[in-house]
């Protein structure tokens, strides 16, 4: 039976926006959950969590991250103090310059990890104020491409969370759970948010289709963690083709700021690049849009204006359908060397904010039948897939301790443990363990096995 509990969490931490769903046991379905002060809401979308910290103390490990970051103006991308795009950084071997601040050396790993600790604190409370217990379920999803950097990542910093169970899941299998996506296995997931393009054709894992569900991987249960060293075998989406470009949403908002400074005279600032973000966002669901903007420091007001057709010509002006072609067809082209072709793709699933943009959906459908493309829910389909991972599963899912077989040690003259199944082995297992035993003498006519639950320090058993 599905699980009743209101305290599983998944959490699509994204490159410029993170979602957060939760599984509401009264409709049986996921809902996109705000965290006050965090997350904001605009038009037709969900709740988002910028992905942005700002570092107040890093001595002390004090950030200001999410919607928070904006709303005191602290978002200049001149200042050593605010991050944004962090995500891209973790696990990479070329870091980049990173500042030194409060005497401590940042890394994207500390930025993310302070960004999460953040997220998980804002849940406690929420869940504290609503009267409820302790979070029990985190599901994180990750990139299929950093997928083991992500493990050692999470693995040094999910035990102190405050979260009685943390597993991780690969993107393209949880947006093609989030689609419910239910036959054939070769997808394309479309990845278009604020900063980044991302085409990434993959092959699901067999476990995620059908009635049969990813345990994801478990990084945490109780006081165990199974992050390191662990025997779980990774069952994650394979990737056949990839492509990435730097361009995403900032870009478009950039453009238009440069649009109205051309025609309307505007001053480039944060105020006016969210006015233009808003703009965007509204053109998504509406022909026309109009934001106004007062300039405080010469006291003017601006009716900034913008139609559909303004809007594609700017992006036509920089060459964005151009690059969107070229990527592209480099990614098929890579898919035709593993022989496969656009009809060999079951579907294309859009995931991101920029997706929703008319003609970005226009120009998928000029690739692949409208028939096999899912955009119902790009900010969302990541995070509310992650969370069926949470639904009906058990704690015989995995085993605690490892289990051996005993026998006699001749060198030592005396009995000891061999292990046969590692602790953190999903349970039940796809496959038989199988064990090849010789008699100790001519014509033996039986054979004594012990088995037992072995302790992980001295391999003895408990």
């Amino acid at each position: 039976m599905p699980s009743t509990s209101t305290t599983s969490y998944a959490i699509d931490f994204g490159t410029s926006n993170t979602v957060i769903t939760r599984w509401n046991p009264v409709t049986e379905t996921p809902e996109t959950i705000t965290l006050p002060g965090l997350a904001l809401q605009l038009s037709q979308n969900p709740p988002l969590i910028p992905s942005l910290v700002y570092v107040e103390d890093a001595a002390q490990g004090k950030v200001i991250v999410g919607q928070a970051v904006r709303d005191r103006g602290l978002d200049l991308t001149s200042d050593p103090r605010f991050f944004r795009s962090f995500k891209r950084g973790i696990g990479a071997e070329v870091q980049g310059f990173l500042p030194e601040l409060d005497g401590i050396g940042i890394t994207f790993e500390q930025i993310g990890e302070w960004f999460l600790n953040q997220i998980i604190e804002n849940l406690s409370a929420l869940q504290s104020e609503a009267g409820d217990s302790a979070i029990e379920s985190v599901i994180l999803t990750v990139p299929v491409d950093s997928f083991e950097a992500y493990r050692h990542w999470l693995s040094g910093i999910c035990q102190s969370l405050p979260v009685e169970q943390v597993r991780m899941l690969d993107e393209p299998t949880a947006a093609a759970l989030g689609y419910g996506i239910a036959e054939g296995d070769t997808l394309l997931v479309i990845d278009f948010g604020g900063g980044t393009l991302d085409l990434s054709l993959v092959q699901l894992n067999q476990e995620a289709q059908g009635n049969k569900k990813p345990l994801g991987f478990i990084l945490k249960w109780g006081q165990k963690s199974f992050g390191e060293g662990s025997s779980q075998k990774v069952k994650i989406a394979r990737v056949l083709a990839k492509v990435g470009q730097n361009l995403g949403g900032t870009d478009i908002d950039n453009w238009l700021v440069d649009y109205f400074v051309e025609t309307q005279g505007l001053m480039r600032s944060p105020l006016t690049t969210r006015l233009a973000e808003r703009l965007k966002i509204q053109l998504s669901e509406q022909s026309e849009a109009t934001e106004v903007y007062f300039n405080d420091e010469t006291f003017e007001s601006y009716e900034l204006k913008l139609d559909r057709e303004t809007f594609e010509t700017i992006l036509k002006e920089h060459q964005f359908f151009d690059t969107l072609d070229d990527r592209m067809t480099e990614v098929l082209q890579q898919a035709r060397r593993s022989g496969i072709e656009v009809p060999d793709i079951d579907g294309v699933l859009l995931v991101g904010g920029t997706v929703k943009i008319p003609a970005v959906q226009a120009w998928v459908n000029q690739y692949f039948d409208s028939s096999k493309v899912r955009c119902q829910k790009p900010f969302e389909a990541i995070a509310t897939g992650a969370l069926q991972l949470s639904q009906g599963i058990e704690v015989q899912d995995f085993l605690y301790h490892s289990y051996g077989i005993r026998y006699w040690d001749r060198r030592l003259k005396r009995h000891n443990w061999h292990s046969i199944i590692r602790e953190g082995q999903p349970y039940p297992m796809s496959e038989p363990v199988e064990l090849f035993l010789g008699a100790s003498v001519e014509n033996q006519p039986s054979i004594e096995l012990i088995l037992g639950e072995l302790g992980s320090q001295t391999g003895g058993t408990e």
